[in-house]
């Protein structure tokens, strides 16, 4: 035998030993009738033997200190050998929870929160008949949750399973736990229906079952729970109606029946019947009817959100009188008179709500004009959407007066009038869309104040004069779109200049003059430049080269001349370039056919002379033109003219239809602009049923982008931890030029300021709903779901994307780059269990 052989037989023969012994001590133990002092010192031991404890927490655990010592340890007054609970939260630990802590029989607390523990509760737990309160959530814990636990844990008065991957349903023998008051079983996989016993929980004072895979009706019966202060039944894909009994349940203080499939109006008297009520959500249902006007007799509400439903009518105007008022969305509705009245009426109702941070009343049919009273709405309000409606006037300027404001959207309306000066003074804004209205005048100046703006779109109106140099000054703005006003003359340079530009620059169908300064090269961060339509000359720069993120080029209905520059060819990432009806001459760079990602290119109606290339896009007649260049030549180029002129005319007419300018919608799919608010709206306010997962530099949660009807996953990073922005910097670097199949695609980043006031910082990626690598690693070594393990085919498959990625990586990217990092958490898993490289911090 070598002396690899002779070691693995050793601890083999060693683990096997500690378990024999282990075992057979705690039965004599137990058989003995001894005062726990071994059977519970044991109990923990073989708690910490199949357990990594990489924080070191339980180094404690050892013979220099008697085991009521141990860190998260606590034992009985009355009894000083018996364990009584066992807090080890958030400390890192991963394994499965052994059947032995069952032998901890005068256990009343146990708390293990966020730690990776995984694998089943042992049904053993029946044994902790003292346990009084349980929580398991932020771990890995699968198959069902034990039903004996009801039968024989008379005592328990909470138990937190959340977040988690629990399958099965809800227990139907809760009802027989008649001192539960707390019930948490947020963000697992549960399946089946709402049991209607929960109805006999007669001490329930808290029941979450948001986020699971339960379908039906809610029943009835919970409106028996006469102690209930907070119901939350949101995302679980319900159906039927809201009971009339949940209605008088007066105690109800969080009310959360959002994201699901309800229907029915709200009762008259809901503010009446309700009226604790703090927070009520019942968003992205099928609501319909009116907002009930006694909405304001429930006068603790804080958080109000009627979003994305069906409600119609008009807005109440006695919303005044809820002074906590903290967020209100009726946005995405059918409110308001369709221009009978002036429902804008309805912001001076708002001006009592003193604490007023979010109001969204965006897509619905409010008409009229906004009131001067806009400008007495609370200080602290910072997110303001009032887009598509049938808004009309000017804006007034007395909005200078909401100094908090961080986004305001009034885009999609009738609105007239210049933009006022004292925008300019809304020092915190980050968001600015005012596009699609009938705004004339000069862009002001004074917009270049704003140094924080991230996103400015004034887009589709009648603006005229120059764009102003002081916009140069907004170093954080990475979207900028004035398509389709009236300006005019040069494009400033230090517009040009502007790196943090990252997202779109669209200037296109204006009249400017002038040539393309080489500061364009600044712009090495963009993913879509948009000059078209428009009367500038001279030659395309060379510089244009350096802007190697570049996926979308439009330069065409201009006076450009000259050759194409052949440092284009370092656009590696293009998608579309449109060169057409300009003055340009030369050859086609045969350099084109290496653009690997090139799905569109125009170059028609030029003065191009020699040869079309052959190969890469040049093979594909439907997605290239060339037409109206008389000096070309190429086999079958008759044919080639005939069935791509008809493409292109298609294309043309999509691309610059007014009211759906595919080259914007186009980009805006590949390359989300999301700012924070639209972040903290996608995670629901990066709550804990969000949370998917948490790294060394932050967490990372499962968000929903309405517009885009987009799963992401959103990383945001804790920036009090040392290196963090230097990891998010750098990922961005690594991230900003890779495009290969097998590494997470980065679809934005959100480098902004929170509604406190602090930096904040996030990058948004494709989600992956199978999890990282480590996860499902994990599960195999457990062995207690052989249906969630990886086949030995999976794990070629994983380990072959990988080797994939990391090939790419180091000898096929624009310059080689090491992951330095690299373990199974992160490495993530999509729908086809395909393997996907992540974290470049």
């Amino acid at each position: 035998m070598d002396l690899p052989n002779k070691m693995s037989c050793g601890l083999l023969s060693s683990t096997f030993l500690f378990h024999v012994t282990l075992h057979s001590l705690l039965f004599l133990s137990v058989q003995s009738g001894t005062t726990g002092n071994e059977t519970d010192r044991l109990a923990l031991l073989a708690f910490k033997y199949v357990i990594t404890d990489p924080k070191g927490a339980l180094t404690s655990w050892n013979n220099s200190l008697h085991f009521c010592q141990w860190q998260g340890v606590t034992c009985s007054r009355r009894h000083p050998q018996r364990v009584i609970a066992l807090n080890l939260a958030d400390q890192g630990l991963v394994g499965p929870m052994t059947p032995h802590i069952t032998n901890l029989t005068f256990l009343n607390e146990i708390d293990l929160t966020n730690n990776q523990f995984y694998g089943q509760i042992s049904p053993h737990m029946s044994r902790l008949s003292h346990l009084r309160y349980l929580n398991l959530s932020l771990n890995s814990y699968q198959g069902e949750i034990p039903a004996n636990i009801t039968a024989h844990c008379p005592k328990l008065t909470a138990m937190n399973l959340s977040y988690n991957n629990f399958v099965g349903g809800v227990p139907n023998k809760f009802h027989s736990l008649s001192r539960l008051a707390f019930l948490n079983l947020i963000h697992n996989n549960l399946t089946g229906k709402i049991p209607p016993t929960l109805g006999n929980l007669s001490s329930l004072i808290q029941l979450e079952l948001t986020s699971n895979s339960l379908e039906g009706s809610i029943p009835y019966e919970l409106g028996r729970l006469a102690a209930l202060e907070s119901l939350e039944l949101g995302a679980i894909n319900l159906s039927g109606m809201i009971p009339p009994s949940l209605y008088n349940l007066s105690s109800l203080v969080i009310f959360i029946v959002a994201d699901n499939h309800l229907h029915g109006s709200l009762p008259p008297d809901l503010g009446l019947s309700l009226p604790n009520l703090q927070a009520l959500l019942m968003d992205v249902n099928l609501f319909t009817g009116a907002i009930p006007l006694s909405l304001s007799n429930a006068s603790r509400l804080s958080y109000l959100d009627f979003g994305t439903n069906s409600f119609s009518g008009l807005l109440p105007t006695n919303l005044g009188s809820l002074q906590d008022l903290y967020f209100l969305s009726f946005g995405h509705n059918q409110l308001g008179s369709r221009g009978k009245s002036n429902d804008m009426i309805f912001l001076t109702s708002l001006t009592n709500c003193t604490s007023l941070r979010v109001l969204q009343l965006a897509v619905n049919y409010l008409s009229g004009a906004l009131p001067n009273s806009i400008a007495n709405l609370s200080t602290q309000l910072t997110y303001l959407t009032l887009g598509s409606n049938q808004i009309f006037g000017s804006i007034p300027s007395g909005i200078e007066n909401l100094s908090g404001l961080t986004a305001v959207g009034m885009e999609m309306n009738f609105l007239t009038g210049t933009i006022p000066v004292v925008l300019g003074k809304l020092n915190k804004l980050q968001v600015l869309t005012l596009y699609t209205n009938g705004l004339f005048g000069q862009i002001p100046s004074s917009l270049g104040n704003i140094t924080h703006l991230l996103r400015l779109d004034l887009s589709e109106n009648k603006l005229q004069g120059s764009i102003p140099s002081s916009l140069g000054n907004c170093g954080y703005l990475n979207k900028l779109t004035l398509r389709q006003n009236k300006l005019s003359g040069i494009i400033p340079t230090q517009i040009l200049k502007l790196s943090s530009l990252s997202i779109y620059l669209d200037l296109s169908h204006n009249s400017f003059t002038g040539s393309l300064a080489s500061e364009v090269g600044s712009l090495t961060q963009l993913g879509g430049l948009n000059i078209s339509y428009n009367n500038l000359s001279g030659e395309i720069p060379s510089t244009l080269g350096n802007c190697l993120s570049l996926e979308y080029l439009y330069m065409d209905h201009n006076l450009f001349q000259g050759t194409i520059p052949l440092s284009l060819i370092n656009l590696k990432g293009i998608q579309q370039l449109d060169l057409s009806h300009n003055n340009l001459s030369g050859k086609i760079p045969e350099s084109m056919e290496n653009f690997l990602f090139l799905e569109y290119l125009n170059l028609s109606f030029n003065d191009l002379v020699g040869e079309v290339p052959k190969e890469g896009i040049f093979r594909n007649t439907s997605g290239i033109s060339v037409q109206g260049n008389n000096k070309l030549c190429g086999v079958g180029l008759v044919l080639f003219f005939t069935i791509s002129s008809c493409f292109f005319a298609t294309f043309y007419w999509i691309r610059h239809s007014r009211k759906n300018p595919s080259v914007t919608s186009s980009l805006d799919d590949r390359c989300l602009k999301l700012s924070y608010a639209e972040l903290l709206r996608a995670t629901n306010g990066f709550s804990l049923e969000n949370l998917v997962g948490a790294g060394s530099y932050g967490a990372v949660y499962k968000g929903f982008v309405e517009h885009n009807e987009m799963v992401v996953a959103v990383k945001v990073l804790n920036l009090q931890r040392h290196g963090a922005t230097k990891s998010f910097n750098a990922e961005c670097e690594a991230l900003r030029n890779i495009r290969h199949r097998n590494i997470i695609k980065i679809l934005t980043s959100c480098s902004s300021i929170d509604y406190q006031g602090n930096d904040f910082k996030a990058l948004v990626f494709e989600y992956m709903p199978n999890g990282s690598l480590e996860k499902w690693l994990h599960q195999s070594r457990d062995g207690q779901h052989p249906l969630m393990n990886l086949t030995l085919i999976q794990r070629l498959n994983v380990a072959i994307d990988v080797a994939s990625a990391l090939d790419y990586l180091h000898h096929h990217g624009q310059i080689p780059l090491v992951h330095c990092d690299l373990n199974p958490s992160n490495v993530l898993l999509d729908d086809d269990m395909g393997g996907h490289v992540g974290d470049f911090g």
